[in-house]
């Protein structure tokens, strides 16, 4: 029995010594780790005004929506997303767009410009992929398409739209999509500005091409059988027709419309003007017996 006497103060410090131990285990289990801000935190940002939302770095694990954005000049903000969480090659998925003010909150009304609330446009890396699409509005600032891509890789999407009372908005973000990429193509500007699409024969004619001036682009549209102009032609979300231009590095974007919208063919005008030299892809896109027409040029802007 003497030498039992210290036993009880011994397993009563013991006992202590594990409660604290356990408390401080714990309280490590619940820390996040550095540099990462769990799925409830804040979106990264990468520098350009573009980060990802919606649940933290990792975005959900369940399968939430993951999305991407980016920031116009007026500070309205756009990000772009996908319900699976990924846009896989060859497979519907459905895009979402969701549009906040400068505060954060939901932009809830938009003008309709050419017949829709928001055009978007995708392109590929080296934009031999072009598409030119309208998502829904489902309310809350929030957009939906259904839509698929050719091959994995980069994407570069461009949502156009007009906030209620504001300005004409165009905020643009590269998008990443899961599968075997395609080849990648030089951009080389055409030899000769004359393509078929659609059965039809269309020529670009340019009045000149300086950085900063203004440029007329004329399309002429004939059939490609008779070479007979076409003068019916039908209107294409309002329109005799729309131009969508990209410079070769995907940074410079401009959709422009007709000077005559009412125009019905056989040429269409339109005028822009190049923010800088390069290279740039034009695409022209036309109505005829309810068929859209889409036709690329590449043209080089020498400085």
């Amino acid at each position: 029995m003497k030498n039992n006497k210290w036993l009880p103060l011994v397993s009563l410090l013991l006992i202590v010594g594990l409660l604290a131990a356990c408390g401080r285990a714990s309280e490590r289990n619940n820390e996040p780790a550095a540099g990462h801000e769990g799925h409830g935190g804040q979106a990264a940002n990468n520098g350009d005004g573009a980060g990802s939302a919606g649940g933290g770095g990792h975005g959900d694990h369940g399968g939430g929506t993951q999305e991407t954005g980016g920031k116009a000049s007026g500070g309205v903000n756009a990000t772009f997303g996908f319900v699976s969480g990924a846009a896989k090659a060859n497979e519907e998925s459905e895009l979402t767009i969701r549009i906040t003010g400068e505060d954060g909150e939901p932009i809830n009304d938009f003008e309709v410009s050419h017949e829709k609330l928001l055009h978007l446009i995708v392109v590929n890396h080296d934009l031999s992929f072009f598409n030119h699409i309208h998502p829904d509005y489902v309310g809350e600032g929030k957009f939906t398409v259904k839509t698929s891509f050719p091959a994995g890789g980069a994407y570069k999407v461009f949502a156009d739209f007009i906030p209620s009372g504001g300005s004409s908005e165009t905020i643009s973000e590269w998008i990443d999509v899961e599968g075997e990429e395609g080849k990648h193509a030089a951009i080389a500007p055409d030899a000769k500005l004359v393509k078929e699409a659609g059965g039809k024969e269309i020529e670009l004619a340019m009045s000149g091409a300086k950085p900063g001036e203004e440029t007329k682009l004329t399309f002429t549209i004939r059939d490609a059988a008779t070479k007979e102009g076409i003068d019916d032609l039908e209107p294409y979300l309002g329109a005799v027709g729309h131009v969508v231009i990209l410079s070769d590095d995907a940074e410079s974007y401009l959709h422009v419309h007709p000077l005559d919208e009412a125009a019905t063919g056989p040429t269409a005008e339109f005028a822009t003007a190049f923010p800088r030299g390069g290279v740039y892809k034009i695409w022209g896109q036309f109505q005829h017996e309810g068929e859209v027409i889409t036709v690329p040029f590449v043209v080089e802007v020498k400085s």
